[in-house]
């Protein structure tokens, strides 16, 4: 079922339909007021509708794109990357020099998710860098 959802869901994002909807939604008055401000004086989008429905759509394609990747980690649990390899991947985008050295990283991730088991890539980052800097 999940599946089906979910392609039904790229398919309407796919729709090039012209037709538009009336809708009633109830917003904060102060994002309302944020959003207009950001297409007045930015000029980040044609209104604060189409900003609105960009933001939509934007964040439907990502829930999209996370359901289909936990089901894949669920058919594939051995394809899931270790908080090492994501740490990895963050220091090779971010530029870290620690992205040189994927074994410090990948250890320190192993440290790290013994007392933190919520650690993020991130986290991994400082305490390898951390144990870098104290390292003799």
């Amino acid at each position: 079922m999940k599946q089906r959802v979910i392609e039904q869901i790229e398919r309407l994002l796919d729709s090039s339909d012209p037709v538009t909807s009336n809708t009633s939604m109830r917003i904060p008055t102060a994002l309302r007021d944020a959003a207009a401000l950001a297409v007045k004086e930015l000029g980040i989008a044609p209104s604060a509708t189409a900003l609105t429905a960009a933001a939509l759509r934007t964040t439907l394609e990502a829930v999209v794109m996370q359901a289909v990747l936990d089901d894949h980690y669920r058919l594939y649990p051995e394809t899931r990357p270790s908080l090492g390899d994501l740490a990895l991947a963050a220091a090779e985008i971010e530029g870290h020099p620690l992205a040189n050295e994927p074994e410090r990283l990948r250890r320190a991730a192993d440290e790290i998710i013994e007392n933190h088991p919520g650690a993020t890539a991130d986290d991994v980052l400082l305490w390898a860098e951390a144990r870098a800097l104290s390292a003799p």
